[in-house]
């Protein structure tokens, strides 16, 4: 041998017994996988899809939940709300000879003899023809309310105050207006102390609520909220006593009950139901809304929801998890010759074992990086498009990519099995 032969560097050989460690499979691995691109993207896809409409249905699922809770708040989660139902003309003679319809006495009846009620906050609603200033006219909804009603359903002050007992015992002329009928009626100068007028009644704004208050088409299980931002505010009192209204009509359009914290809407709905039927004379023109059923069943909705998008989600993932499976025993007998080089050379069967689930390993991850970029991506899309709230949570984010390594893993384990076990001989024949 000539000095030189002796000095060139021989191929580094695993002895036999000396394992091959985690870094070099994963080098293997991806080489492997780089020489079949387009076979290892397509399939991924499964995986890619799966992780994707894990990632997309639970940040939808999350916003959905959360504006939920937003919109029952506005309801109020430990109230129950008491609303006069819109009957047709050809039956309403009829019901007003046995029911007057919601009033003070309900509301009255309810605070005395029911339960568990910490405040009652009766509701009337103005039709107006006309709503005007100094500065300009506008469209809005008038509501006479208790001094009560602004804590039990959440409106925020912006300026001024809100209603006081006084105002309601006096039938005070004040109002307090939402943020947008300020801008129309005044602009944005001042509004606190000036005048507006209702119909033929001028009443003096001390108060202005914060903007932020929903839609006017906003509902919640087919319940309507309405908006604060358009609406006015002015005493129940002044409301049923200086305002005309249809001899037929309800005098109050609602009246709110706000529950201990400790009892059951849906008990004290019951009582109240049985009540009024008493005092109605078992005539049905009245309705209750129970906002905390209201959010249950939003969340049995949300649930059957996330039960079907995870089907599907898990049906890709399976999905997904046969084409790796496929992928790799393809590649098990197109590398035959290789296995039996390497078992020659002293790998040990869980060396290959080991290589194959790793590879295997390999597509399931590269596969759910890119699945939770494209959940990430649909779930803005959709709150960009759609205008729905979403909310990434990063529990999702490791539940999907855990499946889909799970399913990886899985997938691989029976080429795996099938390429260790090769016979060493058998395969260095293997052509």
């Amino acid at each position: 041998m000539t000095p030189a032969a002796a000095a060139a560097p021989r191929p580094k050989i695993a002895p036999r017994g000396v394992g091959v460690s985690l870094g070099d499979s994963l080098r293997t691995a991806l080489s492997n996988l780089s020489r079949q691109k387009l076979r290892a993207a397509l399939t991924m896809l499964g995986i890619v899809f799966g992780v994707g409409a894990v990632i997309a249905m639970l940040s939808i699922g999350a916003g959905a939940e959360q504006q939920a809770l937003e919109t029952i708040s506005r309801l109020g989660l430990t109230n129950v709300l008491v609303r006069a139902k819109e009957i047709r003309d050809d039956e309403l003679e009829e019901v007003r000879t046995k029911s007057p319809g919601l009033s003070l006495r309900d509301a009255e009846a309810i605070r005395d003899a029911v339960p568990g009620v910490r405040v009652v906050a009766p509701k009337a609603e103005i039709e107006p023809y006309k709503v005007l200033a100094v500065g300009g006219t506008t469209e809005a909804k008038i509501f006479g309310v208790s001094e009560l009603h602004g804590g039990l359903v959440n409106l925020e002050i912006a300026e001024g105050r809100f209603l006081d007992p006084l105002d309601v015992r006096r039938h005070g002329q004040v109002a307090v207006i939402g943020d947008e009928v300020r801008r129309n009626l005044f602009g944005y100068e001042p509004p606190i102390g000036r005048h507006l007028k209702v119909n033929d009644v001028w009443l003096e704004v001390v108060g202005v609520l914060r903007s932020g208050g929903g839609a006017e088409s906003d509902s919640f299980e087919g319940v309507q909220l309405g908006s604060s931002s358009t609406a006015i505010y002015i005493p129940v009192s002044t409301a049923l006593r200086k305002f005309d209204r249809r001899p037929m009509d309800s005098p109050l359009a609602e009246i709110v009950v706000q529950l201990q914290a400790a009892d059951s809407g849906q008990t004290t709905a019951g009582l109240i139901d049985d009540l009024l039927d008493h005092l109605h004379a078992g005539q049905s023109d009245y309705e209750l809304v129970v906002p905390e059923a209201l959010l249950a069943e939003s969340r049995r909705t949300q649930r059957m929801f996330n039960i079907v998008m995870g089907c599907i989600a898990g049906i890709s993932l399976l999905v997904g998890g046969i084409g790796i499976m496929n992928i790799m025993l393809a590649s098990v007998l197109e590398r035959t010759r290789e296995i039996g080089v390497r078992r020659a050379v002293g790998a040990r069967r869980k060396d290959i074992l080991f290589q194959f689930i790793v590879e295997s390993f390999a597509l399931a991850a590269i596969g759910g990086i890119a699945g939770i970029v494209m959940g990430v991506v649909i779930a803005k899309l959709v709150a960009a498009s759609a205008g729905w709230t979403t909310i990434i949570q990063l529990w999702s984010v490791l539940l999907a990519t855990g499946v889909a390594v799970s399913v990886g893993l899985a997938s691989g384990v029976y080429p795996a099995v099938r390429a260790a076990e090769l016979d060493p001989i058998d395969a260095l024949r293997w052509e």
